[in-house]
């Protein structure tokens, strides 16, 4: 099961395989923002060959994991190699010093299990695909004992009752080969995935305003890169979380930064999800799809992130206010070539 994520398209899934079929019932589809690569996942499950892309280390593993590396391939050896790793005493290092003890995401215990295990899998030199499987079924283990809202900008001030649970590996849902062919993941930014890879249909799921990915999952991206990285602020965030910035973030660079891959994808029909409380407005959105082909509009009502579920918290954990609302819409433009 894919980490708590906000933005998870899982309940939009059967919409967006229904339209996808209905472009290309069979073929190469592009997913260009990947995040947990659940869209990729499922499209794979279809029979899709996918090409999974993100610029976040963590994302890249996700979409090598449940895109690109096949169950007939792995699946013997990783349940082998999740058995002993799970068998692994726990050995305090970096994780458990940084978010364990400078800040409070996961229980002292579960983050000396964290680095264990993680140097080892540093350790045994693993082919890109198997050593993907393992990040993430450890990305997921401890997703699975953490004390967060949700998200990594800050932790709860009291542990979350899960936390005091044993982490423990879980081999992900590895899939066969999809009929269409290997599926590939790929770490760029989205103009560069955009001009580099080709497909018969590109889904589109960009940031929708101010919130970083790279902020929100900072923990993730430390754990599946291990630079052990200096940090900072109470959250204990990487220090390049200050730097790598995306234009979607910005609500003054995003519509362009939009128009600009949209102008460049190389597929012949497109597919993008965005929220009604996104940068780019929904007029805009159309506009700037229309200059690609026929643009249908589908709306969905959605409920809001885990974390709006819970309320709006300081850096302490704290509750400090009332979220507005629990639901939005969901647009699904659907761009059919003329």
């Amino acid at each position: 099961m894919p980490i708590k994520y906000i933005g998870s398209k899982r309940t939009l899934l059967p919409v967006l395989q229904d339209v996808i079929a209905g472009l290309c019932p069979r073929g190469t589809v592009i997913d260009l923002f990947a995040g947990t690569s659940r869209v990729g996942h499922a499209l794979k499950q279809a029979g899709y060959r996918v090409l999974a892309n993100d610029y976040l280390a963590y994302a890249e593993a996700n979409a090598r994991c449940y895109v690109q590396a096949d169950a007939e391939d792995w699946q013997t050896e990783a349940q082998t190699l999740v058995e002993e790793l799970n068998g692994l005493p726990g050995r305090p290092g970096w994780f458990t010093e940084t978010f364990c003890e400078r800040s409070r995401f996961l229980q002292p215990k579960n983050g000396a299990r964290v680095d264990a295990i993680r140097e080892e899998i540093a350790r045994k030199g693993l082919d890109p695909e198997l050593e993907a499987i393992l990040l993430v079924a450890l990305m997921e283990a401890a997703d699975r004992v953490d004390s967060t809202t949700g998200v990594q900008m800050a932790y709860l001030k009291a542990w979350a009752p899960r936390a005091s649970n044993d982490l423990t590996l879980r081999v992900p849902e590895l899939l066969p080969r999809a009929a269409a062919g290997k599926g590939e993941a790929h770490r760029l930014r989205a103009e560069e995935a955009a001009e580099t890879l080709a497909g018969d249909v590109v889904y589109l799921d960009p940031p929708y305003n101010q919130h970083s990915y790279l902020g929100n999952y900072h923990v993730w991206e430390s754990l599946v890169l291990w630079d052990k990285p200096e940090v900072f602020g109470v959250a204990c965030k990487r220090v390049d979380v200050r730097e790598r910035k995306s234009a979607f973030n910005s609500k003054l660079a995003a519509t362009d930064a939009m128009r600009r891959v949209v102008e460049r994808v190389r597929a012949r029909h497109i597919v993008v999800s965005f929220s009604d409380e996104g940068y780019i407005g929904h007029e805009d959105m159309e506009a700037l799809l229309a200059t690609r082909g026929e643009v249908t509009v589908l709306a969905h009502d959605n409920k809001r992130y885990v974390g709006a579920q819970i309320g709006i918290h300081n850096h302490k954990g704290d509750v400090v206010g009332e979220v507005s609302h629990l639901r939005n819409t969901e647009y699904i433009y659907v761009v059919k070539a003329s």
